[in-house]
């Protein structure tokens, strides 16, 4: 169970979990499939989409963290200065809120659907939130 499905608007990825670097936030983050919810693009990043997730505690704390997470990459940011919130590069991306640059946990990375990375995030940016679900194949 290394690979999910994640289905965002009109496209379907697959995800590979980073187990190794990350397996605290990939335990919590299975034990919420399936989850579903809507991504909006993000406000101060640059090239991404995020989940937020307000006040939510997961009881997670950082591990295999970044702030410059590659298209396709996934972070899930545990709360602190700013609200939890899962990003998902499609381009660029320097992680930050309004409080100033953030890191967040690199747990999952799209390997299949790539190509369509830039398409769901232009999407997202001109047409406005889409659905999300992330489920086992």
């Amino acid at each position: 169970m290394n690979l999910i499905d994640v289905v965002a608007g009109p496209y379907t990825f697959k995800a590979r979990f980073e187990e190794a670097n990350a397996p605290k936030t990939c335990a919590k983050f299975r034990s919420l499939l399936p989850y579903r919810e809507r991504i909006i693009h993000v406000r101060w990043s640059g090239e991404g989409c995020w989940i937020p997730l307000g006040d939510l505690d997961l009881g997670l704390s950082f591990e295999n963290h970044t702030s410059y997470p590659a298209p396709g990459q996934f972070l899930l940011y545990p709360g602190g200065i700013s609200e939890t919130e899962i990003l998902l590069a499609y381009g660029g991306v320097q992680f930050a809120s309004k409080m100033g640059q953030l890191a967040g946990n690199h747990f999952l990375t799209v390997v299949e659907g790539n190509e369509n990375l830039a398409a769901l995030g232009k999407m997202v940016l001109w047409q406005g939130a889409q659905d999300i679900e992330f489920k086992i194949p």
